[in-house]
């Protein structure tokens, strides 16, 4: 669906002996000034912005950086996006440091796991410390939405031009619904039990 390898090295990161703060200079070439003490996480919004223009004179060192940095604000905006959508974990930068031996690894499979364990701590009340997960989503809930458009056909897009410029054999999968547009309606909530009540076909395989 995403056209990320589902084969290949777990998404394990072991624990670090450097500091967070150290690694995010060694890796980043900067630190914002938020990471103190023991956080481990940085705003996505900064890495946009501290990143966003590569000087024209950049050494090799830098234009890693700058490709680390971008690599890391996609998997926590979009691959492993957290409850809040706007932080993202330092140890990401860890299996990214090496880009040769970051791609070995199985990145399908960890978003798909990861989707699922956020899937269904989203339905618990209350957590192990106490705090109500009910209602928070976190994961590339995108994958969920292609998923229930191709199994469920009274939930996809209207768009004629959609299947027929995209094939069954497009790769990744997902880049069949690029130019869905959403159904529109003054009450979708209702029109979508509508739909599910009424639904007599369900696409089990494709």
């Amino acid at each position: 669906m995403s056209g990320l390898a589902i084969d290949g090295d777990a998404v394990v990161v072991d624990i670090p002996d450097e500091e967070w703060s150290a690694i995010c200079l060694r890796l980043l070439g900067q630190v914002p000034v938020d990471l103190v003490g023991g956080v481990a996480v940085v705003r996505i919004v900064w890495l946009r912005v501290e990143f966003s223009h590569l000087p024209e004179d950049a050494s090799q060192e830098v234009i890693e950086q700058f490709a680390r940095a971008y690599a890391l604000s996609l998997i926590g905006g979009v691959l492993f996006p957290d409850r809040s959508g706007s932080t993202v974990h330092l140890q990401y930068l860890l299996l990214i440091e090496d880009s040769e031996r970051a791609g070995g690894f199985a990145w399908g499979a960890a978003v798909l796991s990861y989707l699922y364990r956020e899937m269904g701590r989203s339905t618990l009340h209350i957590s192990h410390t106490g705090t109500s997960l009910a209602g928070d989503l976190g994961g590339w809930v995108a994958l969920l939405q292609f998923w229930a458009w191709e199994r469920f056909p009274h939930l996809a897009p209207r768009d004629s031009e959609t299947r027929a410029q995209a094939t069954k054999d497009a790769h990744p999968r997902g880049l069949r619904w690029l130019s869905a547009s959403s159904r529109q309606y003054g009450d979708q909530l209702f029109q979508y039990k509508l739909w599910l009540d009424a639904m007599d076909t369900v696409v089990v395989s494709i």
